[in-house]
């Protein structure tokens, strides 16, 4: 799953128009009669996202100044990418020459035989080697590299200050464990006037996605190492389960309303009305500027459970049908956009600062080295948030297993929709059961790959 949007409030992209489509989209027509290098790419901010397009055309701008011979052309849409049409447009010719995708899709565009392979061209990209080694290998499938991360993010337990205070709790040490998050929520919903202590997802396979988080903070996996069973039905899949319906129907501190998707969460928060739930980073800023809340109420603790946390991001591959030239073009416009620290679209944090987008959220960091320093100097010097609010969550990453989601993420998260969805509306689901019934369902989607 994406999370929500990265340092800014914008979730874009990526679908070519139908009157591009012929003409624009991977048509490996490099445009070289013109005297220029011609690349389509998408995840450009939509115009309703006026602050975030502006940015991006400036940036595109400057780099066609600076590469008088490449000539970029973007394309919008929302979201950046649809998995209902995904496949669909990269069987049919009409993915971009530069496409955007989340880390799930990396093995799944090159098993179709989709992706062109970048390996020759590596060393146009500058500021390869600067990038995080994990992050990387997402998109390195044997040998070969396929693709370049632009974004990552990790979940951790964005949690209400103000609440916390009015139930007793101190609001610079956030709960570490799931015993504490049930003791804390409880709590919380003690205060009534519909005070929730703890909310989580369970639909449009948004449950799915929390269990996978929830059972790498327990130290569990969804899939077995080699990917072809499911690992679900173990003690530490009852464990989130078993958390979950206590919480629920035991201690009344996840109110009564279930089958809740992300904005519904958002709006608790944003209302005051929630005291925790699970989130990256990039969910702060949507909460103040779009559901009412305040930085200063917000604050961001570790995953709870201390073995592990779900990691994910996003990043750029290119059309199996690029030119040798759109692949170099291709590379230098990713260098120039979003992989130079402190500069760029997403770390121009200068810039970000004066349109008032927010500056110094937790969010991993994406190089090492040098480039790592350089980018957190800069963020450190235009932040715009209350950073202190959020060491703890950067304290404890350190001690926690980041974990990738597992492979045909969207087809498990939905047959585990509806395992936490049981267990969150029926009193007497048998857990056991759904386990045991959600590992088979899983098994046979590992067995069709």
């Amino acid at each position: 799953m994406r999370s929500t949007g990265f340092r800014r409030t914008f979730v874009a992209l990526s679908v070519c128009s139908l009157a591009l489509a012929a003409s624009a989209c991977g048509s490996g027509d490099d445009g070289s009669a013109s005297g220029k290098t011609r690349i389509t790419v998408n995840c450009e901010p939509p115009k309703s996202a006026k602050v975030d397009r502006g940015f991006f055309e400036q940036d595109v701008a400057a780099f066609e100044k600076q590469n008088p011979d490449i000539d970029v052309v973007a394309h919008d849409a929302f979201p950046c990418q649809d998995p209902k049409t995904f496949d669909a447009k990269l069987a049919g010719g009409q993915m971009e020459d530069v496409f955007y995708t989340y880390f799930t899709d990396a093995r799944h565009v090159v098993d179709i035989k989709q992706a062109a392979d970048l390996t020759p061209y590596i060393k146009e990209l500058k500021s390869y080697g600067t990038i995080q080694k994990q992050l990387r290998d997402i998109y390195t499938v044997d040998g070969k590299v396929y693709g370049i991360p632009r974004t990552g993010y990790s979940m951790g337990l964005i949690y209400n200050r103000k609440l916390f205070e009015k139930a007793g709790l101190d609001p610079d040490k956030p709960p570490t464990t799931w015993e504490e998050v049930r003791a804390d929520a409880k709590k919380i919903a003690a205060l009534g006037g519909g005070t929730v202590g703890y909310a989580d997802y369970s639909a449009q396979n948004q449950g799915g996605w929390h269990f996978t988080a929830e059972l790498y903070s327990q130290g569990g996996d969804v899939v077995s190492a080699d990917g072809k069973k499911a690992t679900i039905d173990t003690p530490e899949g009852r464990a989130v389960l078993q958390n979950l319906h206590d919480m629920r129907w035991t201690d009344d501190s996840m109110g009564s309303k279930q089958l809740l998707v992300i904005n519904d969460v958002q709006q608790m928060m944003g209302s005051g009305k929630l005291g925790m739930y699970l989130s990256a980073p990039d969910n702060i800023p949507i909460l103040v500027k779009e559901k009412g809340g305040n930085y200063k109420d917000l604050a961001l603790g570790p995953m709870p459970g201390g073995k592990g946390t779900l990691i994910g991001g996003d990043g750029y591959m290119f059309n199996k049908h690029d030119t040798p030239a759109q692949i170099k073009a291709g590379l230098k416009w990713l260098d120039h956009m979003f992989l130079t620290p402190g500069s760029g679209f997403l770390g121009d944090y200068a810039r970000a600062k004066k349109a008032d987008a927010p500056v110094g959220l937790p969010e991993p960091r994406l190089f090492t080295g040098a480039a790592d320093a350089k980018d957190q100097q800069v963020k450190k010097a235009n932040a715009n948030v209350p950073v202190e609010n959020y060491q703890a969550f950067l304290d404890g990453n350190h001690s926690l297993q980041l974990k990738i989601e597992p492979p045909n993420a969207q087809q498990i998260y939905s047959v585990l929709d509806g395992t936490v969805s049981a267990v969150l509306t029926k009193k007497d689901a048998d857990i056991d059961q759904l386990l045991k019934d959600a590992s088979g369902k899983i098994d046979s989607i590992l067995a069709r790959g």
